[in-house]
């Protein structure tokens, strides 16, 4: 996966969403609102008590595990 497809913290909730709908799992896994859409990935992080960096790195592992997963026949 090229590096400027992963998220990274300054990214907004949304956008992620929108471009990454594999991330959404994680997101609801972890309780997020649909008030903290408009808000950075950093941002809502920290309001839930998370390490931004860690949030980041299980979306990305989200990312990577939906683009090695082999084709449908």
């Amino acid at each position: 996966m090229r590096f400027d497809r992963l998220v990274r913290p300054g990214m907004l909730v949304r956008d992620v969403k929108v471009r990454h709908p594999e991330c959404v799992p994680v997101f609801e896994r972890h309780g997020f609102r649909a008030s903290c859409d408009d808000c950075s990935i950093e941002q809502v992080a920290r309001k839930y008590g998370l390490d931004p960096l860690d949030l980041v790195s299980e979306l990305n592992a989200a990312l990577l595990a939906r683009s090695t997963e082999p084709a449908p026949d």
